[in-house]
């Protein structure tokens, strides 16, 4: 199964891709992961990368493309894969079904996780993460058992700088002007399948679980 996770910054499309991948084991392609990996190794694609993340915009639709194709022609893609963040443009879209016709291949489904703006700025203005394992945390709905550091690994809790409020308002803006529109694009193919993103994580689970029929 090939699906297109889509929702805003912060609607839960990491934590839902995961549980999914897992329960079908298909690897969860998340391009955030990707870039900050490309940043730790500090690659000039990393540097490239952090200067749009830093200033809350879109990395340009010819890097990611590359770096997605780069990942799904590794041989853990062939049985399926579960795309998170990619494609967040017409264009990326475009470019990711022509990618995958040149192999037989198609998208299945296309996930959107709808939340409202207002929680999207609640859940992402107080979002802290580990810098060693990566772990989330939220200063108020999911708080570290102490201060500053990691439950999991010990290690130092931060707070990314496209986090901070007035970065998430505008992640949300640049989402809705250039990502929304791929909700239409999927919708017309009869492959979009929308999930309430608002409700506990499980219950999201079991809703996307059964709105794909699985």
């Amino acid at each position: 199964m090939r699906l297109v996770f889509l929702g805003a910054p912060g609607a839960g499309k990491g934590t839902q891709a995961k549980i999914l991948g897992e329960k079908l084991d298909l690897p969860h392609i998340a391009t955030g992961d990707l870039f900050r990996e490309a940043q730790q190794k500090q690659t000039e694609l990393g540097r490239i990368v952090k200067s749009y993340m830093e200033k809350g915009l879109l990395v340009p639709d010819e890097i990611v493309i590359k770096v997605i194709e780069e990942r799904l022609s590794q041989p853990d893609c062939r049985k399926g894969f579960i795309l998170d963040g990619f494609p967040r443009t017409i264009a990326q879209a475009e470019a990711l079904d022509e990618m995958l016709g040149r192999r037989g291949e198609e998208i299945d489904r296309a996930v959107y996780i709808k939340v409202s703006e207002e929680e999207l700025i609640r859940r992402l203005s107080g979002r802290w993460i580990c810098r060693n394992c990566q772990t989330p945390y939220h200063e108020r709905t999911n708080p570290p058992k102490i201060p500053g550091r990691c439950d999991r690994c010990g290690g130092e809790l931060y707070q990314r700088a496209d986090d901070t409020e007035e970065a998430v308002r505008k992640r949300i803006e640049v989402y809705m002007k250039e990502t929304a529109p791929l909700i239409e694009y999927y919708s017309r193919r009869g492959k979009l399948v929308e999930v309430n993103g608002e409700r506990g994580i499980e219950e999201v689970a079991r809703d996307l679980w059964r709105a794909l029929g699985l």
